[in-house]
């Protein structure tokens, strides 16, 4: 394998193993250098390091890979292809403006189009302790509502016998 170096040198080093990640290849490659010794002798040693292919790697014209350790992204589970990608976790609050409110607002998850930008993310306790209080409602557009209103009134809400 060729290993271009940060100034752009390039230096023949092995390839130890290949890894996929979301949105690249990270390559395992070993390049010669010197090693000073306990002894204060200086001897030949291999420098390990992960680097970012392409743009740090090259193959060798003629010299085959398939041999290498390779690991590769297993493909999304079905349900992830069906309902896409999570939206990021955490709720946010945006405070009911005005004069005199000093109390008020409303729960938003982070990626609603209503949230404020810039609001401090809320994990699922502080969510949970700002909508009880006075005056605070949960977003019903972004979902926020349907997914803190059950932990707040108990999961066993709707399913009374009557």
């Amino acid at each position: 394998m060729t290993v271009v170096l940060p100034d752009g040198q390039e230096v023949t080093g092995r390839l130890q193993e290949r890894q996929q990640v979301p949105d690249t290849w990270l390559y395992k490659v070993a390049v010669p250098a010197w090693q000073n010794t306990p002894e204060g002798r200086v001897e030949p040693a291999w420098y390990v390091v992960w680097v970012k292919a392409p743009d740090h790697v090259k193959p060798v014209p003629g010299v085959s890979y398939e041999d290498v350790p390779t690991t590769r992204l297993s493909p999304p589970p079905a349900e992830r292809e069906i309902l896409g990608p999570r939206r990021p976790s955490g709720w946010v609050m945006a405070k009911a403006g005005g004069r005199g409110s000093g109390r008020g607002g409303v729960v938003h998850a982070v990626d609603c189009d209503e949230a404020p930008a810039g609001a401090p993310v809320l994990t699922l306790e502080r969510a949970l302790d700002a909508a009880e209080q006075p005056g605070v409602r949960l977003c019903s557009l972004c979902g926020a509502a349907a997914e803190l209103d059950p932990v707040l009134q108990g999961f066993d809400r709707g399913f009374e016998e009557t």
